[in-house]
């Protein structure tokens, strides 16, 4: 980077989970990027997070930092869009999305500030993400399947660009994007609520041309599903409901039509399953509401039947 370095906004996301935020911000307090700021944006956590919050930024070191408040949770797309536009207004020339139970090593931002300075065509860069205190990685980018209504992460690539590589979209886990990418796709669709809002992003990025890479020298460890745990209702009905929008929202028309009959399927699969295999019911409950709500464009957050 030459001359003054690029503003760079951090923004962590926190919903009754401050202890795993409170160790992702001592990570950040370590973090050699000379100039960039902090946004905790809270998602209407309970008394206790507001108070650790409060007690917190009178004692910070090492970063500007912001606190903004939502009444209620707005999820992970309409919290961090709260967090994305205070940064525009202040000029941030680089937003990093980081999940508040990661831990970034003290170069991660440094590296991909670096490359993302490299090529005018990188809209979206992501870290090498491993599991929290291993060497294991567990995201080296993700890819979407033909149909575009699955998206995967794929392991550790080898024989890759050292610097970086070009994948098909970046975990919002550890997730860099260039204001002039923001200001020409707009920001996350709040639709999906929780998952998948990262994978349609980069899809609109590199429709609009621009390239989404993964920087294996930034690395990052997160602990993974720390506030949704994976296998829980929830997460099996965001899972199916939202990677059937995504192809309705970003398909061509063989895809969306592809969707629907997948959807119908999906349907069909899970009556069976309740009735002779017990043990799945809660499971088939889940994604069988994800699809129903798929095909009646409910959207937003889950809800919990009594």
């Amino acid at each position: 980077m030459k001359g003054k370095p690029e503003k760079v906004f951090v923004i962590l996301l926190n919903w009754n989970n401050w202890h795993e935020t409170r160790e992702c911000l001592a990570s950040l307090e370590k973090a050699d990027y000379p100039t960039f700021e902090v946004i905790i944006v809270d998602n209407g956590s309970n008394q206790k997070d507001v108070a650790e919050i409060k007690n917190f930024s009178n004692n910070v070191s090492g970063f500007i930092l912001h606190i903004l408040w939502n009444s209620n949770n707005l999820g992970f797309a309409g919290g961090n869009n709260v967090g994305i536009r205070y940064a525009l207004e202040r000029g941030a020339d680089y937003v990093f999305l980081l999940n508040n139970d990661a831990i970034v090593a003290p170069d991660s931002l440094t590296k991909l500030v670096k490359a993302g300075e490299s090529d005018k065509i990188l809209g979206i860069l992501g870290s090498r993400v491993y599991k929290y205190g291993t060497d294991e990685v567990v995201f080296d980018g993700g890819k979407v399947n033909n149909l575009m209504t699955k998206a995967y992460h794929q392991p550790k690539l080898t024989g890759s660009d050292p610097v970086s590589f070009g994948v098909q979209y970046v975990t919002g886990a550890a997730f860099l994007i260039k204001r002039e990418a923001i200001e020409k796709i707009g920001l996350m669709r709040e639709e999906y609520f929780l998952y998948y809002e990262d994978v349609d992003w980069c899809v609109r990025a590199r429709n609009a041309g621009f390239k989404c890479v993964v920087v294996p020298e930034s690395k990052v460890w997160h602990k993974v599903s720390a506030t949704n745990k994976e296998g829980s209702p929830s997460y099996i009905y965001y899972h199916t409901r939202n990677s059937l929008i995504l192809a309705k929202f970003n398909g061509n028309i063989c895809q969306k039509v592809c969707a629907y009959l997948l959807a119908i399927w999906i349907l069909e699969k899970q009556v069976l399953k309740f009735f002779l295999v017990p043990s799945r019911r809660k499971w088939s409950r889940a994604m069988t509401r994800g699809v129903l709500d798929f095909l009646k464009c409910k959207y937003g957050q889950y809800e919990n039947p009594a």
